[in-house]
Order: C-alpha cells, then sequence, then structure tokens
C-alpha cells in the first residue's frame, strides 16, 4: 500500500488543506516469466489533523474536480473499482538492470555481495550508465532483489550486504513499518543543487532480515531546506513471497 501527499491544495486560499492519496497495488510473476500488475485507489482523505478539521469546514466534500489554483483533478474519499494488466506481453522475462533475465538466470545471479556488485557495475556499463552514477544505480538496483525480482534468499542476502557498502548508504537500526512489524532499517541518502535550489533524499528501507524481504519503503525530500511532500512516500509491502492465488483487482485492505 502507496501513501503520497497530493501536491495541490484544497478547499479557500484562507483555510486550506491537503490531501494524502492512497492506493494498493499487487505483482504477481510466474516462474515462465509471465508477469501481471493489479491497481486500485483507495480514497483521498486529509493529511493532518489541522487538515481534517479545515476539510470539515469545507463541508466535508467527497469528491474535488480542482484545487484551489484551478488545475483539474479527479479525486475521491471512495475506492475505485480497480484494474489487473499483463506486463511484457512480448516477452516472458524479468527486467532488472537493464537486462532481460529468464526465472534460470535469475536464480544464477551471484549470492556473494562484491560478486553481485560487480555483475550489476558491468550491467550498468553496458546500459550506459556512467561512472558518476554508477553508485546511484547500484543502490536503486539492489533492493529490487528484495521484492521485486524472484531471485533465491541468498542473492538476497547478498544484496543486502552490497547495499550497506556503498556510499550515501548506512544502517538505521531495528524499527518498525506500519504495520507494527519489526525489521533493519536501511538509510540511503542523496543531494544535489546549491543555495535555495539545494535539495536532499532520504529513502528509509525496513528489511526482514530472517526472510530478507522488504518490508516497506519510505522517501522523504527537502528543497531549499523545505519539506517537498509532493516527492514524498511510504510504500508498505504487505506480502512478499510466492502464492497460488492468481491475479486479480487488489481487494480493500
Amino acid at each position: 500500500m502507496t501513501t503520497i501527499a497530493h501536491p495541490w491544495r484544497f478547499g479557500t486560499k484562507p483555510d486550506s488543506y491537503a490531501l494524502l492519496q492512497r492506493r494498493v497495488s499487487e505483482r504477481w510473476s510466474a516462474p515462465d516469466g509471465r508477469q501481471w500488475y493489479g491497481y486500485r485507489e483507495l480514497g483521498v482523505r486529509p493529511a493532518t489533523e489541522a487538515d481534517q478539521k479545515a476539510w470539515q469546514r469545507d463541508g466535508s466534500p467527497a469528491k474535488w474536480s480542482r484545487s484551489i489554483d484551478g488545475k483539474v483533478v479527479k479525486l475521491s474519499t471512495e475506492p475505485s473499482k480497480g484494474h489487473v494488466n499483463r506486463l511484457y506481453r512480448e516477452r516472458n522475462q524479468f527486467q532488472f538492470a537493464g537486462q532481460w533475465l529468464t526465472y534460470d538466470e535469475v536464480q544464477r545471479l551471484p549470492a556473494d555481495p562484491n560478486r553481485l556488485k560487480d555483475w550489476l557495475t558491468k550491467a550498468g556499463q553496458v546500459f550506459g550508465i556512467s561512472d558518476a552514477s554508477m553508485n546511484s544505480w547500484l543502490s536503486s538496483s539492489l533492493p529490487l532483489l528484495l521484492h521485486t525480482i524472484p531471485a533465491p534468499r541468498e542473492v538476497r542476502a547478498a544484496a543486502y550486504q552490497a547495499l550497506l557498502t556503498l556510499p550515501g548508504v548506512r544502517a538505521g537500526g531495528d524499527t518498525k513499518d506500519t504495520l507494527g512489524r519489526t525489521g533493519a532499517a536501511v538509510v540511503i541518502e542523496s543531494s544535489s543543487g546549491t543555495g535555495k535550489k539545494a535539495s536532499t533524499a532520504k529513502q528509509t528501507l525496513i528489511v526482514d532480515t530472517g526472510r530478507m524481504v522488504l518490508l516497506s519503503e519510505g522517501r522523504t525530500v527537502t528543497v531549499g531546506g523545505k519539506a517537498f511532500a509532493a516527492k514524498s512516500y511510504t510504500e508498505t509491502l504487505v506480502a512478499v513471497g510466492w502464492t497460488d492465488a492468481g491475479p486479480a483487482v487488489p481487494a480493500l485492505p
């Protein structure tokens, strides 16, 4: 389930409020490479207690078609019907690090942290990633092995260990996700620009180090020292693993 602040404000200018968008998604992968994606909006809600009060003063609307600034939107407090679609119909393979891999090739990915980093670095070079951007490439690719790519546990463990060796990445100690599950935090920080245009991004992964799967991922962004809610989000993974259930529109939580 993903929660993200809507970039625009609603109500009236003297008494405006922010809305949170919530959505649930599921992704299924079969060993033969077929993949599906299911998605469903859960409905928006006021972001904070103060926003809740401003929303109530606005008459507690259930739908919005325009923001304060007149931007056209289509928002509702009610969940959508959702949908489920087949992905990559033209090829039954797994896309990872700019490569298309069969299930067997995924199972043979290096189970050693250094060898896995070397494999990813070579894949990045083939894909056209510059040396200056390679660490960012590695820190964005390695977490995919913890929840998106059906890699063996040994490979997932290598990905976790390799991630902690990268510049700008540090262990954040044990913590709990939004569902109350305990895991090990991995913090990835980056910055760009200077002065009023300086921006920082802090990504926090919470990993179940027993199963070596991702429990949740959060991202907070600041620009010029101020929080930039439109680029910040929290995503909680309710379940990661094999299932006998077929692809279907995600159920309401």
